[in-house]
């Protein structure tokens, strides 16, 4: 990752717009702020979320609030609390997929 020439910027994520984004179940709502082809996101898994795909981007994925599970596609399955992290390739063989049984706030960069 490569971070474009910017000025010194802060960000007040409560003002960023809400976009809603439907799971096989539940719903993840983002705030993101695109920075080049960088994209940095607050998101929030409703209970019971499940992503509907495997993800094959790359990402630094932080657990703010609440328990993130998360499966790769050969079936290993990891489990994140608040405080933890992963960080992924967009090379290789690790798609993946999340999901929450109770909920989870998480902060992206990808």
């Amino acid at each position: 990752m490569k971070i474009p020439e910017l000025a010194f910027t802060t960000t007040d994520w409560s003002t960023l717009p809400v976009t809603e984004h439907a799971g096989d179940t539940g719903v993840a709502y983002w705030r993101t702020l695109t920075i080049g082809d960088i994209r940095v996101r607050v998101v929030e898994y409703s209970p019971g979320y499940l992503a509907d795909h495997w993800c094959d981007r790359g990402h630094i994925l932080y657990v703010l609030e609440g328990e993130l599970e998360t499966e790769l596609r050969d079936g290993r399955r990891f489990t994140l609390k608040a405080g933890m992290s992963y960080q992924v390739s967009d090379h290789g063989d690790a798609a993946h997929r999340s999901s929450t049984r109770d909920g989870a706030r998480l902060f992206i960069v990808d």
